[in-house]
């Protein structure tokens, strides 16, 4: 792999304490294009701007998706990873569901690693820090043909990062858009299912609120993701999700969650959860929390939602399990505890 190191890193230049997440990049990048049929000059090279034809495929037929993932540094200045494997899987499924070509898993690991361990002090100690990696492919054929592209470009790029959320988050469930539909690319990333949402997303905003609670397209009745993360619900004493499928997103931290949740000793049930469902618990009292997962977010407490017009609390709880199984999350990125499930991966 060719490696082309900046003359003086840009870190100097930045105010680590104040920034916007994803506003700000780190000193490289990595590069790989697909062409004839195969992966070829792979590369570590400056963070830069590059040119592309206004006829790249990628413009007019969407072919493009990402991943979101995270290094941690512990106390010591070791940098982890988390669940990296899980992530090249997942680009892999949303690159076949795009009739894109699949990265290898081996040098999606050797140039997440070079790029990670170059660009390392861009990471700052502490829970909450991180640094944030995009890695994502998009067709760059010269063509407006209406077909798959031939050529491929592949890119890791990261960027610093702190608390995504630093206000109270209230969310609206949808009951006329949709974020994705039966048969279509909703468990994949791609990068339309998020320009689809921005407009109704916006709405909601407008109304008070910071994500959109999607249901399913065919009669907004059950519960499926919110905009940037999997939602989580604890009924009485019960942790429901809903289980993933053509139009859920397969999260990595949802698969965490589930898994620590379970070791805690938390009744969790996968199951699909009716809007009817949700609004009776509120109006009972039942419904304890409502909690997101993400790798951004990692977990984010709701504080209330909103249905037809009309808008629900939820109380305020010492037991907090959004807070308890983020803390036990946390625990094991940042290698402040032992890792039972075997997640972590040093850098």
């Amino acid at each position: 792999m060719k490696i082309e190191k900046i003359k003086k890193s840009n870190i100097s230049k930045i105010d680590l304490n104040n920034f916007a997440f994803g506003s700000i990049f780190t000193d490289h990048m990595f590069v790989c294009s697909y062409k004839a049929g195969q992966w070829v000059n792979p590369e570590i090279k400056p963070y830069q701007s590059f040119s592309i034809s206004p006829s790249a495929s990628v413009f007019h037929y969407g072919q493009a998706c990402f991943e979101g993932m995270k290094a941690f540094k512990d106390d010591n200045e070791k940098v982890w990873l988390f669940r990296p494997k899980e992530n090249h899987q997942r680009i892999v499924k949303s690159s076949e569901r795009l009739a894109m070509p699949a990265f290898p898993e081996e040098l999606f690991m050797e140039a997440l690693t070079l790029l990670i361990k170059i660009d390392k002090h861009w990471i700052k100690k502490g829970v909450g820090n991180s640094l944030y990696i995009r890695p994502f492919i998009f067709a760059n054929q010269e063509s407006i043909g209406a077909t798959e592209s031939t050529d491929y470009k592949f890119m890791i790029i990261c960027a610093p990062a702190n608390t995504y959320y630093t206000s109270n988050v209230r969310v609206k469930i949808e009951d006329s858009y949709s974020r994705a539909s039966k048969g279509g690319v909703g468990f994949a990333k791609a990068a339309g299912n998020y320009a689809a949402q921005f407009y109704p997303t916006n709405l909601a905003k407008k109304e008070g609120f910071q994500q959109i609670i999607w249901t399913d397209s065919s009669n907004h009745e059950y519960i499926e993701e919110a905009g940037t993360m999997n939602l989580f619900f604890r009924i009485n004493d019960t942790l429901l999700t809903a289980p993933t499928n053509d139009s859920i997103l397969d999260g990595i931290t949802r698969k965490s969650i589930i898994d620590l949740a379970k070791k805690e000793g938390l009744k969790t049930e996968i199951r699909p959860i009716k809007v009817s469902e949700l609004i009776s618990a509120a109006k009972s009292g039942d419904l304890k929390e409502i909690f997101g997962s993400g790798t951004a977010v990692v977990v984010l407490p709701i504080i209330g939602f909103g249905y037809k017009n009309t808008n629900y609390d939820l109380p305020i709880i010492e037991n907090s399990w959004a807070i308890l199984l983020k803390k036990k999350l946390n625990d094991i990125q940042y290698n402040i505890s032992n890792d039972p499930f075997n997640w972590r991966h040093e850098v």
